[in-house]
Formats: C-alpha cells, sequence, structure tokens
C-alpha cells in the first residue's frame, strides 16, 4: 500500500472555509494507536513580486483530544473579548498584549519569538 493510502485512511473528516485570500482547513485524523485529533489549516494566496506569480502559504496546527476544552475555552475568551472589550477570567494562564506576537501581514521575524523561544509555523 502506498503512502498515499495510509494518508487517507487517517482523515476521518473534513471541512474548509473560505475568508478572501485565506482558506482555513479543518481535518480530523486518527493516529495508528487510534487517537483522533485536529489538523487547523491556513492556506493564503499571496504574489512574489520577484517572479510575478502567485503561490500559496500554509500553516497548519495540531489539536489534541487532550487539550479541546483548554483550547475552546480560550477562543471562546478570546472572541468574547473582541466583542465586548472585557477581559473574560480565565482559569489558564494568560499573557499580557505585549507578550504576545501580533501577527499580521507585515510582521517581522521578532515578533515571534518570546522569551527565547522561536514560534514559527
Amino acid at each position: 500500500m502506498d503512502n498515499f493510502s495510509n494518508r487517507t485512511k487517517e482523515e476521518l473528516y473534513s471541512q474548509s472555509i473560505s475568508a478572501g485570500k485565506r482558506k482555513y482547513f479543518f481535518d480530523v485524523k486518527e493516529t495508528k494507536g487510534g487517537d483522533k485529533f485536529i489538523v487547523i489549516a491556513e492556506s493564503r494566496k499571496l504574489f512574489d513580486n520577484n517572479t510575478g506569480n502567485f503561490y500559496f502559504e500554509k500553516n497548519k496546527m495540531f489539536l489534541y483530544k487532550e487539550d479541546f476544552e483548554k483550547f475552546s475555552n480560550g477562543l471562546a475568551n478570546a472572541i468574547s473579548f473582541i466583542s465586548t472589550g472585557v477581559v473574560p477570567e480565565s482559569e489558564y494562564n494568560t499573557y499580557p498584549p505585549e507578550a504576545v506576537p501580533h501577527h499580521g501581514d507585515e510582521a517581522s521575524d521578532n515578533d515571534d519569538v518570546i522569551d527565547g523561544i522561536d514560534f514559527k509555523y
């Protein structure tokens, strides 16, 4: 059996969401041991000024079932803050805004380092 067939068996569910120049993917996969996890991917269409061609930049994040509740709560808190402007109470660690990297289209490499940890995606 080839690698493609093996990878296809691992994917149990997939959903994509188009959002302008970005596309988000939510894929549920399964490890050989039977544990399910989510792969959240973002694909952005960008233009290369040097070649004059468009290309896609892809970023992935793997979310394991033991982290679902914390991730879900953190996402809900962030959405709530954006909607209300009120910082929600959380039982989980939070970082002051100046310690969190901000990823915009013009982000510099320095924005991806916190306390010496390099957050490359």
